[in-house]
């Protein structure tokens, strides 16, 4: 059995106990919003604010083993805790804080995934802009998946207005461009072609 769901499932059920406020992004999201495919990992981001990560990150090294090269440190500094699930399933926590993630936060939701199993991901909009600003090929892939599968329901000048900051950040405004291109092809009209009416054999 593929242990990304269980695994997921059970870091929920972690945070939930807690209650600490997260929702499930990355992998695990695409497969509620866009084209399923295999993910290896459970990426999940936990509202600590600033300040007060160091009792989030124990708590969960209480329970969950490091995964190399992350150390304590280094994911107080880097604010992604890498960690390790069920079945040695990696799991990548990161220690939310900014206004973006905060509002991710508050717009995710349950997602049925089957009976009685339920897992809180963000919403489709924010997974586009996650993707977006990750940048990587296989991160654009997924936006074309996501804007295939939800074209009619996305709200996508609510992506474009939480993009656009973050492209700035990142000082890399090309994302925004390519972004604006996928959505173009994705907004073409399909071109209905008729069937050409068979020739007539020369006698």
């Amino acid at each position: 059995m593929n242990p990304i769901i269980p695994t997921a499932v059970n870091l929920q059920e972690f945070f939930q106990k807690r209650k600490w406020r997260f929702c499930i992004i990355g992998g695990v999201a695409v497969l509620r919003w866009g084209e399923v495919r295999a993910t290896q990992d459970v990426d999940v981001t936990l509202l600590t604010g600033f300040g007060g990560e160091e009792s989030y990150v124990d708590e969960l090294l209480a329970v969950y083993p490091l995964r190399p090269p992350c150390t304590r440190e280094s994911a107080l500094i880097n604010r992604v805790v890498l960690l390790t699930g069920l079945q040695n399933t990696p799991m990548d926590v990161a220690l939310g804080a900014v206004d973006f993630e905060v509002r991710t936060i508050e717009r995710s939701s349950m997602w049925k995934v089957q009976e009685n199993l339920w897992l809180r991901t963000c919403c489709a909009e924010d997974l586009l802009v996650h993707k977006c600003f990750a940048n990587r090929e296989r991160d654009w892939a997924d936006v074309d998946g996501i804007l295939a599968r939800q074209w009619n329901k996305l709200n996508l000048n609510l992506v474009r207005r939480e993009l656009k900051p973050l492209a700035e950040l990142k000082e890399e405004p090309e994302i925004l461009a390519r972004l604006e291109n996928k959505i173009a092809h994705h907004n073409q009209p399909f071109t209905l072609i008729k069937p050409s009416k068979p020739r007539k054999k020369r006698r």
